[in-house]
C-alpha cells in the first residue's frame, strides 16, 4: 500500500463522506442562513450606502465588497463545521470510534478539514451567486467578474483549509458550546471586517495602514479580491505563500493533537 493509499483510502473517504452528508442534509442550518444575511449586507452595504460611495480603485463599491464578503463567509463557515464536528463528537463520546478505527492520525484530520473546507467553498459560491443579483450593472458594463482565476482558486482552497484546521484546534480546545460562539461571532468576524472588507487600505491614514497589514484578514481579503477583481493591496504572491506555509503547520499541529489526544483523552 502506498503511503497516498494509507492516507487517502477508504477509511478516509467513508469519514468524509459521513462529514459531507452531515452538513448537505441540513441546508436549512448550513446554506440558508448565509444566503439570507448576504442578502442584507449587500443590500444595506452595496445598495443603500454603495449609492452614496464613489468607486473605489474604478470598481463599483458593490462589486469591490463581493470578495469580502466571500471570504468573511467561506472561512466561518469552514471553520464552524470542523469545531462544531469535532466538539459534538466529544460531547456524545461518538468520535472515539474514529479514533480507536484503523485510520491513521492524518487520515482523521484531513477528512475533518476537507469537508469542512468543501462547505466553506460552496458557501463562497452562493455568496458569489447573491453578489450577483445586486451586481448585473457591473456585468454588463463590462467588468470582468473572475479577473485572476487560478489565483482565486488557490486562495479559496488555502483559506477554507486554513480555517477548517483551526475550527479542528477549536473543537478540541472548546469546552462547552459557548466556547464556539466566542471563537468565531467575536474573535473570527470582527477580524474580517478590519481585514479591508468595506475598504481599500489606500483610503486609511499611514498608522492605520500598518496595524492593518498586522491582521492577517487583510492577506486573505485581498488575495481573493485579486483572484476576482485583479486589485490588491497587498502582493498576493507573497500573500499566498505565508498563508500556504500557515496551512500546513496548521495542519500539521491538528495531526499533533490528534495523536497526544489533546481535549479528548482526560
Amino acid at each position: 500500500m502506498s503511503a497516498l493509499d494509507s492516507v487517502f483510502g477508504t477509511g478516509f473517504r467513508s469519514l468524509l463522506k459521513r462529514e459531507i452528508l452531515r452538513f448537505v442534509r441540513r441546508p436549512r442550518n448550513t446554506f440558508l442562513p448565509p444566503a439570507i444575511t448576504n442578502v442584507l449586507y449587500f443590500a444595506v452595504f452595496g445598495v443603500v450606502l454603495g449609492g452614496r460611495i464613489d468607486e473605489i480603485q474604478g470598481f463599483d463599491y458593490i462589486l469591490f465588497i463581493l470578495p469580502g464578503l466571500v471570504v468573511l463567509g467561506a472561512i466561518s463557515n469552514a471553520f464552524e463545521n470542523s469545531s462544531f464536528s469535532i466538539f459534538h463528537g466529544r460531547w456524545n463520546e461518538y468520535i472515539h470510534e474514529v479514533l480507536t478505527s484503523p485510520l491513521s492520525y492524518a487520515s482523521q484530520v484531513f477528512a475533518y478539514v476537507a469537508a469542512a473546507a468543501l462547505r466553506g467553498i460552496v458557501v463562497g459560491f452562493i455568496i458569489v451567486g447573491v453578489g450577483l443579483v445586486f451586481v448585473p450593472f457591473a456585468i454588463e458594463r463590462g467588468t470582468v467578474p473572475v479577473a485572476r482565476p487560478l489565483y482565486l482558486v488557490a486562495f479559496m482552497l488555502v483559506i477554507t483549509t486554513l480555517f477548517a484546521g483551526f475550527g479542528v484546534m477549536g473543537g478540541l480546545w472548546a469546552r462547552d458550546f459557548d466556547y464556539l460562539t466566542v471563537l468565531n461571532q467575536f474573535i473570527l468576524r470582527p477580524l474580517v471586517f478590519f481585514g479591508g472588507v468595506f475598504y481599500s487600505l489606500e483610503i486609511l491614514p499611514p498608522v492605520f495602514v500598518k496595524v492593518s497589514l498586522l491582521n492577517p484578514m487583510v492577506y486573505m481579503v485581498n488575495g481573493v479580491r485579486f483572484g476576482f477583481l485583479g486589485y490588491s493591496d497587498v502582493d498576493p504572491n507573497a500573500s499566498l505563500l505565508v498563508l500556504t506555509a500557515l496551512t500546513v503547520a496548521v495542519l500539521a499541529v491538528d495531526v499533533v493533537l490528534f495523536r497526544r489526544g489533546y481535549g479528548i483523552i482526560d
